[in-house]
């Protein structure tokens, strides 16, 4: 073998001038796989490439990476024919001669050994574990004056794939062995495919040809010394499937052993082929074994997790993004524990644990009811994150990131999503969610028309659709020259379903305005009651954060009976407002309600419609509207004028 040579010759052929009548591939048994080569130097390629490709189905499972005979054996370089001779050459002798093998992935080097000379053949354990999906390449190079022989392998479902390589034709072989394996698939019907090789040293060396889907075999042209040679397939549709391809050492050999190369094209571009594998000679033992658990605190295996090896024998954990490591073990074998991420080991048999937790940390969710100036915790509140269901409070157990909250809406109340929670690695974070009511409050003053100093009562409502109870006061402020025996206050728990309703008596000597205000939301209203008027009524509602609206009513005696007037004052835009006037009771016949008019706005829609005790406006718009209408009864005129009230 001569080191130092170029690429010089190149032979075309197509599969119609290379087969002829097709043989049966022979069944002889073979003499295994072609050794793979590592030249130290002068060798077109100073650096071997595999590809092992790892599918989403296989990640994870062991990768079982091992390699017979990773140093270059003095003593098989000194016994070149014997029985275990696997190829190895020695250069200047005493000159330093190493080989590193080194895994890569996306993330950098996952393993790396060096090896330097020994005397004897030695089974190895590169990389045991599982590994992410993604593609990983093992590059195989050498330093020094030599050439070293070794076999790879992988275990199932995995391969060892390449486009061109170098591998040792072994003279004490003369036994076909197998040197690649392609899959040809319908993309390449019609293309060319070209097989190559490089230095074969001539037919008096070595045969080599491909076996073709079906058995046929097709002789391929062995290269020259130190020249390339290439056969041209163009593939049909008969040839798809599986092509093996072989050499073999002929009895005519001078040499123990000889270097070479295989390349693989398709219309031009490389290609790859299956290479590797092998069958370790009886008796021998796997010298080196690292095992590598990582594990989370009860001892399951970490889903995505590996680790990675350096040429110095320190073995590291690769933990999936946000992991923790807590700890790591020597569980068998000789080494030291550097740190939870770091342990230095001796080659042997060896097997090392990794703890790593996942990151986590703690949501604590509360909600709250705002009402004026107070807070009431709540309880039972639904509410999601992380697309999940819980009801307050609680104390969500997430990982670190930004969590968005999504609250319920409550009936009777506002609530706006707070920003995002941020949780982090054992850590707490807190949000409140916070339901602002909105409640309603009115003031009935009946009769709103008194004699001088007669006698009203004032009935102050609070209302609200909020479904949770809440502790509020209700009070009235009198004017002057309005006088009550009763206490003008009330407090108690106000919720849908319990209102809160405080009468009083008060006797008027002025005409004047009464107010209602309801803590501690500060919400207020009026009601005012005239003195010396023939007869009337009014009401206010007022919804925090909404509308407002006052109400008035007054009755004139008429020809046929009275005509009752409704003042309705607007501040803001309201839908479907209902005035509910219901109608005098007793009397010799039932009082009759005539034709209602409105005027108001002219861009309001006005157009009454009565529904029972209602008067509906369909839309008002901020401002005074007049509803007015004859009322037909036989009553007297203080027993006319009834309690109005608002609904929107």
């Amino acid at each position: 073998m001569t080191l130092r040579r170029v690429l010089s010759r190149t032979a075309f052929v197509t599969l119609a001038a290379l087969a002829g009548p097709l043989a049966p591939a022979q069944t002889a048994a073979l003499g295994g796989t072609l050794p793979l080569v590592s030249v130290g130097q002068g060798w077109p390629q100073a650096q071997e490439t595999y590809v092992i490709r790892v599918s989403a189905a296989d990640a994870g499972k062991p990768l079982g990476l091992e390699v017979y005979s990773p140093s270059l054996n003095l003593a098989d370089a000194e016994g070149r024919r014997g029985p275990v001779y696997l190829g190895d050459e020695a250069g200047r002798r005493g000159e330093a001669f190493e080989t590193t093998f080194a895994l890569s992935g996306p993330g950098g080097v996952i393993a790396e050994r060096r090896f330097a000379p020994t005397r004897e053949h030695t089974w190895e354990g590169l990389f045991a574990g599982g590994l992410p999906a993604g593609t990983y390449t093992l590059q195989v190079g050498s330093r020094g004056d030599g050439k070293n022989a070794f076999a790879l392998r992988v275990a199932a479902p995995f391969a060892l794939e390449t486009t061109a390589f170098s591998a040792g034709a072994r003279g004490n072989d003369p036994a076909p062995v197998l040197v690649a394996r392609l899959n040809v698939t319908s993309a390449w019907v019609g293309r060319p495919f070209d097989i190559s090789n490089y230095d074969l040293d001539g037919a008096r060396e070595v045969e080599t040809w491909a076996v073709l889907p079906g058995g046929r075999r097709v002789n391929l042209t062995p290269s020259a010394n130190g020249k390339a040679a290439t056969d041209r397939f163009t593939v049909t549709a008969d040839g798809l499937g599986e092509w093996q391809v072989f050499l073999r050492v002929l009895p005519t050999t001078r040499q123990p052993s000889n270097a070479l190369r295989y390349a693989f094209r398709l219309g031009g571009t490389l290609v790859r082929a299956r290479v590797g594998g092998f069958t370790p000679p009886r008796g021998a033992r796997l010298t080196n074994r690292l095992l590598v658990d990582v594990v989370d605190p009860q001892g399951r295996p970490v889903p995505g997790a590996s680790y990675t090896v350096t040429g110095d024998n320190l073995v590291r954990p690769s933990l999936p993004p946000g992991y923790v490591p807590v700890g790591s073990t020597l569980l068998e074998g000789t080494g030291n524990v550097v740190s939870p991420t770091e342990v230095r080991y001796r080659p042997g048999f060896t097997r090392v644990r990794f703890v790593a937790r996942s990151p986590q940390g703690f949501l604590t969710v509360e909600t709250v009811a705002v009402f004026g100036r107070e807070r009431l915790p709540l309880s039972g509140i639904s509410f999601r994150v992380a697309g999940r269901s819980f009801t307050t409070p609680v104390n969500v157990p997430l990982a670190p990131g930004d969590y968005p909250v999504t609250p319920t809406p409550l009936p009777g109340s506002t609530v706006t999503p707070p920003p995002p929670a941020q949780v982090t690695d054992n850590g707490t974070g807190r949000v409140t969610i916070e339901y602002r009511v909105r409640p309603e409050v009115s003031l009935v003053t009946f009769p709103d028309v008194v004699d001088p100093c007669g006698v009203t009562q004032l009935t102050a409502t609070a209302r609200t659709e909020f479904p949770y109870r809440l502790p509020v006061r209700l009070r009235l402020t009198l004017p002057a020259g309005w006088v009550s025996d009763s206490r003008p206050e009330l407090s108690g728990g106000l919720s849908a379903v319990s209102p809160l309703r405080l009468r009083a008596p008060v006797r008027v000597c002025r005409t004047d305005t009464a107010e209602a205000t309801l803590d501690p939301f500060d919400l207020r209203t009026t009601g005012q009651a005239r003195v010396r008027n023939p007869g009337g009524a009014n009401v206010t509602r007022t919804v925090q954060g909404g509308g407002r609206a006052a109400l008035s009513k007054t009755a004139e005696p008429g020809a046929r009976g009275f005509t009752v007037t409704l003042t309705l004052n607007v501040d803001t835009t309201l839908e479907n407002v209902r005035v509910i006037d219901p109608l005098p009771a007793g009397g010799g016949t039932p009082a009759v309600r005539g034709p209602v008019s409105v005027q108001g706005p002219s861009l309001a829609s006005v157009t009454p419609r009565v529904e029972g005790e209602a008067i509906v406006l369909a839309r008002v718009i901020p401002g005074t509207y007049t509803l007015t209408y004859p009322l037909f009864t036989d009553l007297p005129a203080d027993r006319v004028v009834t309690a109005p009230d608002l609904s929107w």
